[in-house]
């Protein structure tokens, strides 16, 4: 089987920043050593989005320290928290499609891993932090799709486009979702990949099945009556491994950080 890691809502702050008391950068290497000790063979790391918190040069500076020794195939992408040019001023060999939005369609043995950019703007509202594909990305999407022959899909965004029963997130999920799931169940090979929740969820809307991941720092919570958005715990962060192969995708979320974990060969 192939496989590509994954991690989501990494939220690098400035070196002295912290988030509910963890430092972003300390956890995502963290993360990076936990997910790329055991598999060096990967054929990618997708970063699905807010890469950082505020969106501004210095975090991305980090960001790009953090990443210096990464040497599988970066595939980044972008979430609410960021902002387009300061991304690309700190990263310009980035993917861009030609209307300007961090995408690309990477065609590996038995899928083609496409990786969309939901950030809703510019402009950028303050406290907007809803996402959006626009006539653009979806023609980019839609394109991806139709052209990838007889692989399966392994579509990756930020921002759900269905709801997953947490209020709070789900009023700040993809704008046009029903779009978007309407054009991926035409292609019934595909697998739609998730971040934004900070929790890991999976299941299957409008006959599209889903996979949402949780952030290498800060976690959200099983919340299903506040409409607060922001609710966060500092349980163990995660990697995710896709493993793919002719008929399947198989996604697993793998925690990061837990004192003290053995592995043991029996339950005695």
């Amino acid at each position: 089987m192939e496989k590509v890691l994954v991690l989501t809502d990494l939220h690098i702050c400035a070196p002295d920043a912290r988030i509910v008391g963890l430092d972003p950068s300390q956890r995502l290497r963290a993360a990076l050593d936990a997910a790329l000790t055991p598999h060096p063979d990967a054929a990618g790391l997708i970063l699905m989005g807010d890469l950082t918190h505020h969106g501004d040069a210095t975090e991305y500076a980090v960001l790009r320290e953090v990443l210096a020794p990464v040497l599988v195939p970066v595939m980044p992408m972008l979430g609410n928290h960021d902002r387009r040019d300061a991304f690309l001023a700190a990263f310009p060999h980035a993917p861009q499609t030609q209307s300007g939005h961090v995408q690309q369609a990477v065609d590996l043995e038995t899928h083609r891993v496409i990786t969309l950019d939901t950030l809703d703007g510019p402009p950028y509202p303050e406290g907007h932090h809803g996402g959006r594909l626009c006539a653009a990305r979806l023609a980019f999407l839609e394109n991806a799709l139709e052209d990838k022959g007889a692989r399966r899909a392994l579509v990756c965004m930020h921002h759900p486009p269905i709801t997953t029963g947490i209020p709070g997130m789900d009023q700040i999920m993809l704008a046009n979702g029903d779009v978007v799931l309407r054009l991926l169940a035409q292609f019934p090979d595909t697998h739609l990949l998730l971040g934004h929740l900070h929790r890991t969820i999976s299941g299957r809307t409008g006959g599209v099945s889903w996979t949402i991941l949780k952030s290498p720092c800060h976690q959200g919570v099983l919340d299903l009556q506040s409409f607060n958005a922001h609710l966060s715990t500092n349980e163990p962060g995660a990697y995710g491994v896709v493993l793919m192969s002719n008929d399947s995708t198989i996604v697993h979320s793998e925690d990061v950080d837990v004192p003290g974990r053995q592995v043991f060969g029996g339950y005695g």
